[in-house]
């Protein structure tokens, strides 16, 4: 239910767009059900990463949720294969095999060790690297309006966290109707969740319009590595030697992973700059050529 009231701010603020000068750079909300039913895909996706996303976070220690998740640069680079097509080079594969090792490592040194709580968490990090995909490829859809399609997004997902909640949460509704339900602090508590997911959302598709898939992904596994360090001075998790190493072949690996795309980016830039260079001197001669023969 939590989720289902995080994604009621996106859609209020798109209703009262135009109404007032704070409200004017979010679209009027228009549903369109064919361009709703075009950003379906990425909605669903989006469900099954919240939700996957939330039970690892339930299930497993906040300290090893940076272990959990740790698999999302894998996904990317199987999907990148898988639907694309792109190979990877061996330095890439080897950055791999440390992250999984650290997911390994960390799994070995979990005392608190929940395969529900791992097994949700690899699946949180195969939707998440899908996330990225379909927000990227579905932004067009929308003319590469990122609160038109928030907004859309949002729609579609307090839809479908609907027949979800009634199936897993009505007897927790029932039995909170006359207590938490009416209680100010558990309302505030719900506000101030939805507002930071809000802004999540907001921030998530500005960075992958802005940046790409990868970007945020390993923006992900940074801050997840943040928390994890932060939980063992705030929620006291006791640190295991193997723990502290999965984290740090996890973040390691993913670094090492991003330097290494990072440089073999640059490296294709390059070659294709080359070779238009090359095309634009061999292409010369016959330009040349071309305009005697037409002065003649």
């Amino acid at each position: 239910m939590a989720e289902y009231h995080k994604k009621l701010p996106t859609t209020a603020a798109a209703a009262a767009g135009e109404k007032q000068s704070f409200w004017a750079q979010f679209p009027k909300a228009q549903y369109d059900r064919n361009v709703g039913m075009r950003v379906l895909p990425l909605s669903a996706v989006f469900v099954g990463m919240i939700t996957f996303n939330n039970l690892c976070l339930k299930y497993v220690e906040v300290s090893f949720y940076n272990v959990a998740r740790s698999l999302t640069i894998v996904f990317n680079v199987i999907f990148s294969y898988v639907m694309l097509g792109i190979s990877s080079s061996n330095r890439t594969l080897l950055c791999l095999g440390i992250v999984i090792g650290g997911f390994f490592v960390g799994s070995a040194g979990e005392l608190n060790f929940s395969a529900f709580g791992s097994a949700a968490g690899i699946l949180s990090s195969m939707f998440v690297c899908m996330n990225s995909i379909y927000t990227k490829k579905i932004l067009p859809v929308v003319e590469d309006n990122h609160w038109r399609l928030t907004f859309y997004n949002n729609f579609n997902a307090v839809v479908m966290f609907m027949p979800l909640i009634m199936l897993f949460e009505s007897p927790v509704l029932v039995e909170s109707m006359g207590t938490k339900l009416l209680s100010p602090l558990f309302w505030t508590a719900m506000f101030i969740a939805g507002f930071f997911g809000f802004s999540m959302g907001i921030v998530t598709v500005l960075q992958i319009k802005a940046t790409s898939p990868l970007t945020h992904n390993i923006s992900g596994t940074a801050k997840a590595a943040a928390q994890s360090g932060m939980a063992f001075f705030i929620w006291k998790n006791q640190p295991t030697i193997k723990g502290i190493l999965g984290i740090a072949f996890v973040l390691g690996g993913s670094l090492l992973y991003t330097f290494v795309k990072m440089s073999e980016d640059k490296s294709r830039v390059r070659k294709d700059e080359d070779s238009t260079e090359m095309k634009e001197l061999l292409e010369e001669p016959e330009k040349i050529s071309e305009k005697k023969h037409d002065d003649n």
